[in-house]
């Protein structure tokens, strides 16, 4: 009797104990939430959408590997900012109260990015812009802020110092839509042909802005006709960008258009008609279709295979480059302390391949060595790559 009893407790110590160690074990697997910030919802959704499913692509390749952290498996937590300044803050606000997101990706807009990234700073959450590139927004002393796509300086340089003598052209008209980031790269490229200016090569003969809640841009598109430009270089967002195309066409205005970096995406093209998208040029940075790197090719086997598509744009792209450098940092650095994320990112992250391409950050939290080229769209809607060297 007594070694019944005795096997019967040992039965049920082994019971309980296998239950414990069971409970450590899931505990140990819990996944590790990383959040998107994008606009879901709005003007600006096919880019928050095309963020969503890269980001979502990017998770599925790593779980696919086994995860991070010795197997725990990616999940992705959204916030819809609606791409509105005030919205952008409380979707940060969203992040942070839930205690089980480590860092965050986010969003498409500076004038959002800017809100959204001093919340984040004040709560001490590592995030990652992926379409926010005016300049001085790594410039403010953030520790936790960095991303993934480039600079409006950079941006602005390549126009003076490539578009213009690509097109030989003399006479630039400027347009902008009054958001900080379409004034800052008009402003910066303005400042950037400068010395061409007081070299006597070119000329601002039109620099202005218009609403972007507008629909008829037909007023400064006829002052802007007055002015005879050779090339017409639009700083704003795709939304109006089709408009503006498509009416400038139908008063005469026969510059060349190019669009700054929020212009062409597959919504632009759907607005303006491909009638009168084709021939944009646009000054972007580099297009996942472009790029051989095996990290590359991946995603876009990938992407493909559930959406029978690409990404139109390249911002949806560098917000899955954010969460592949936010896996590397927390994975390699073995913490998922924001302290600790930072340090890895800012100064042991170095050429990291990623989806476009190596991925390192200076000091302020600029990624190092992105890349500018100049595209037109092909009468198919597909874009090509100009040689401007």
């Amino acid at each position: 009797m007594k070694s019944k009893k005795f096997m019967l407790i040992v039965s049920v110590l082994v019971l309980v104990l296998g239950i414990a160690s069971f409970g450590v074990m899931a505990a140990d697997k819990l996944p590790v939430v990383i959040g998107l910030q994008g606009p879901i919802t709005g003007p600006y959704a096919v880019e928050g959408e095309m963020a969503k499913q890269s980001v979502e692509i990017a998770a599925q390749m790593i779980n696919d590997k086994g995860g991070i952290l010795g197997g725990r498996m990616i999940e992705i937590r959204v916030a819809d900012d609606a791409c509105q300044p005030k919205a952008g803050a409380l979707a940060a606000m969203k992040l942070i109260t839930q205690k089980d997101v480590v860092a965050a990706i986010q969003t498409y807009g500076s004038f959002v990015v800017l809100p959204a990234s001093d919340v984040y700073e004040k709560f001490k959450k590592v995030n990652i812009a992926y379409g926010a590139t005016i300049t001085d927004l790594t410039e403010r002393g953030l520790k936790y802020f960095f991303r993934t796509c480039g600079r409006t300086d950079t941006q602005a340089k390549f126009f003076a110092d490539k578009v213009v003598p690509y097109f030989n052209a003399k006479k630039i008209a400027i347009m902008n839509n009054n958001t900080s980031f379409s004034v800052g790269l008009a402003e910066e490229t303005r400042a950037a042909l400068k010395s061409r200016i007081d070299a006597g090569e070119v000329e601002i003969v039109y620099f202005d802005a218009i609403n972007p809640e507008e629909t008829d841009f037909t007023v400064p598109l006829t002052k802007l006709r007055e002015t005879n430009p050779d090339v017409f270089y639009y700083t704003g967002h795709f939304p109006e960008a089709g408009l503006i195309i498509r009416q400038a066409r139908e008063i005469g205005i026969e510059a060349i258009f190019v669009g700054g970096d929020a212009v062409v995406n597959e919504d632009f093209i759907n607005i303006a008609g491909i009638e009168y998208a084709k021939g944009v040029y646009q000054t972007q940075e580099a297009l996942i279709e472009y790029f051989t790197n095996p990290e590359a090719m991946a995603f876009k086997e990938a992407y493909k295979a559930k959406y029978n598509t690409l990404p139109s744009s390249p911002w949806s792209v560098y917000a899955a480059d954010a969460l592949c450098v936010l896996a590397e940092a927390i994975d390699k650095s073995g913490s998922t302390d924001s302290d600790v994320i930072a340090d890895y990112l800012r100064n042991k992250m170095e050429n990291f391949p990623s989806i476009t391409g190596p991925v390192g950050f200076d000091e302020i939290g600029d990624r190092v060595g992105s890349s500018i080229n100049l595209y037109v769209v092909n009468a198919d809607g597909s874009s090509s790559i100009c040689d401007t060297k």
